[in-house]
């Protein structure tokens, strides 16, 4: 196996381990009643992204993802027999372990890129990535489909199912073949010096307003969405099923983007910025529709829902289209960013993910804050104006990246 075969094996390795291993969580997530742990999860990843890098360059990128996995499994394992106590002293634990595990994947991201595969590879990973939201949906709208009462054994079966894949994906990560020698411990300090360093970085501080964007969208579509389609009793007895239908949609709409833009698109004349503005005008038409489509009390709603009515007669297919764009549009971005940082810190990568993700959990966390308070209508504004926002500046990102480099570099 060449080196270049090998780089690409272990990328195709990390994305398959992530769809296990997020195939049982995000399924978890859709199942569970968080009751505003979604925001305790975030507000934890965010602050433990400060020493994930430290924790990276000390056991290494391979066994950081190990044992951070291992963390999530016992998190949906909890769910077996749940208890109040286990449940938040899961949530803490998964909340560090998911630091830990997305600055050591954005570390072999990079190691095993070069200016010409970083696209290429970012792509793979994130479309490899996404087939989590497609199966886990399908898996439990399959399984629990027609029960209008879902006993403590359909429970327990869903569960234990959800663990073992979740391992799977984890002892996944064994296969990554070493492109690269560990770091020695003497680096630990360096590693959280380069983290403060990289933060105030020109093109960091203008990404900080894209990744912050995909922060709130994140939330918007991953849990806010979801609550508003579920809400809608215009929708009829099955609208509370329609979130799993609704999953999937998002899950086509990531994997398509994925697959596209890492794929399937070799022209890199035009670098990343068509792409990041195709997310804009997509995430814009799916506002808009969502909108029209979406009564604005929705994400406020009791658990009997709301009768009320936008601006047009609630319609099934509009709402999963809505979905089908959302995943769309974030796939843009979130590729794009991939690409991008990898590209611009590779030699400080960890430093450089760690911070990516924590800017984007501090945003979701203050997402899943205010969403508990506003209504639709300011939600949208919000991502309209951040979009905006966040679109231009990577503009401004992207072209100092082009300025720095000599030779062309594959874009996704």
């Amino acid at each position: 196996m060449t080196p270049e075969q090998k780089k690409l094996f272990n990328i195709i390795v990390l994305g398959l381990g992530f769809m296990f291993m997020f195939t049982a969580f995000q399924t978890c997530g859709n199942i569970e009643v968080t009751s505003g742990c979604d925001f305790t999860f975030c507000a934890l990843f965010s602050a433990s992204n400060l020493v994930a890098p430290s924790v990276v360059a000390v056991i290494g990128p391979q066994f950081s993802m190990f044992f951070s996995g291992l963390l999530y499994s016992a998190y949906i394992a909890m769910f077996i027999h749940p208890y109040t106590w286990s449940f938040y002293t899961a949530s803490v634990l998964v909340g560090v372990g998911a630091a830990v595990l997305w600055t050591a994947q954005g570390n072999v991201l990079a190691i095993n890129s070069d200016n010409h595969t970083i696209g290429r590879n970012s792509g793979i990973f994130w479309a490899l990535l996404q087939f989590s939201l497609f199966f886990g949906n399908l898996y439990i709208y399959c399984a629990w489909h027609g029960h209008e009462h879902i006993t403590d054994k359909d429970r327990q079966t869903v569960f234990i199912s959800l663990t073992v894949i979740s391992l799977v994906g984890c002892f996944l990560f064994f296969l990554i073949r070493k492109p690269d020698p560990d770091m020695s411990s003497s680096e630990v300090t360096e590693s959280l010096i380069h983290a403060c360093k990289v933060s105030v970085t020109k093109e960091m501080l203008l990404l900080s307003f894209s990744i912050g964007y995909t922060g709130l969208e994140l939330t918007f579509y991953s849990g806010v969405y979801g609550t508003c389609i579920g809400a809608m009793t215009r929708f009829g007895e099955d609208a509370k099923s329609l979130i799993g239908i609704s999953g999937i949609c998002i899950g086509i709409g990531e994997i398509l983007g994925g697959g596209i833009f890492g794929l399937l698109n070799k022209n890199n004349r035009f670098g990343r910025n068509p792409v990041v503005l195709l997310g804009l005008v997509t995430h814009f038409v799916a506002f808009y529709l969502v909108f029209l489509n979406i009564a604005s009390d929705a994400p406020l709603a009791p658990e009997a829902g709301t009768n009320r009515e936008a601006f047009i007669t609630p319609s099934v297919g509009v709402a999963l289209l809505c979905s089908f764009l959302l995943g769309f549009g974030d796939s843009c971005y979130n590729t794009q960013l991939l690409s991008i940082v990898g590209f611009l810190f590779r030699d400080k990568s960890a430093p450089a993910f760690a911070v990516f993700k924590f800017i984007q959990s501090i945003m979701a966390a203050l997402a899943f804050f205010y969403s508990n308070f506003l209504l639709l209508h300011w939600q949208l504004l919000i991502l309209i104006i951040s979009g905006i926002l966040g679109t231009l500046t990577f503009f401004l990102a992207e072209w100092k990246a082009q300025s720095l480099r000599e030779t062309d570099y594959s874009s996704i």
